[in-house]
């Protein structure tokens, strides 16, 4: 029976764990293969919330996918409109788009391709090699965004 409630794949204390390893790395100049911290204003507590991520390059634009599917990030992302992406001293300030499903596809194989490594596990079993019928599948539970820098 499928749930009404949209995908979300809550952090365990390992994940989290890590995350906070990654984001302080990220915050003091260190990206763990190509991650950066994502800082977006929080749609109730109006703060500043901050998160590792995969900033992720398909065909000349940036994008930013939710693994985890519908997350918190990606509710504060949908309610400030943009964020910021930090590494160390670089900080770029942006505005997002977020792509209906059916223009998810080819970004969410490409995705998959590099980073498919740390993020297999919050895709049910979609990966790279899946079929272009599974990844479409797969779309509504993972938002994805085009991120236009502004600074």
């Amino acid at each position: 029976m499928a749930s009404s409630q949209p995908y979300y794949f809550q952090a365990g204390p390992i994940a989290t764990r890590f995350n906070t390893v990654v984001g302080w790395l990220a915050r003091h100049g260190v990206s763990v293969a190509g991650t950066a911290e994502l800082s977006v204003r929080g749609r109730k507590s109006g703060a500043l919330q901050r998160i590792p991520v995969n900033p992720h390059t398909y065909d000349g634009a940036q994008y930013l996918v939710s693994a985890r599917g519908h997350s918190q990030w990606v509710r504060n992302m949908r309610a400030a409109g943009g964020g910021e992406l930090r590494v160390g001293r670089k900080v770029r300030a942006f505005t997002v788009g977020e792509l209906p499903d059916d223009e998810k596809l080819p970004i969410l194989r490409s995705y998959l391709e590099k980073w498919g490594w740390e993020v297999n596990q919050y895709f049910q079993g979609v990966t790279a090699k899946s079929s272009d019928e599974e990844i479409i599948a797969a779309a509504p539970d993972h938002p994805v965004f085009r991120v236009t820098v502004t600074k």
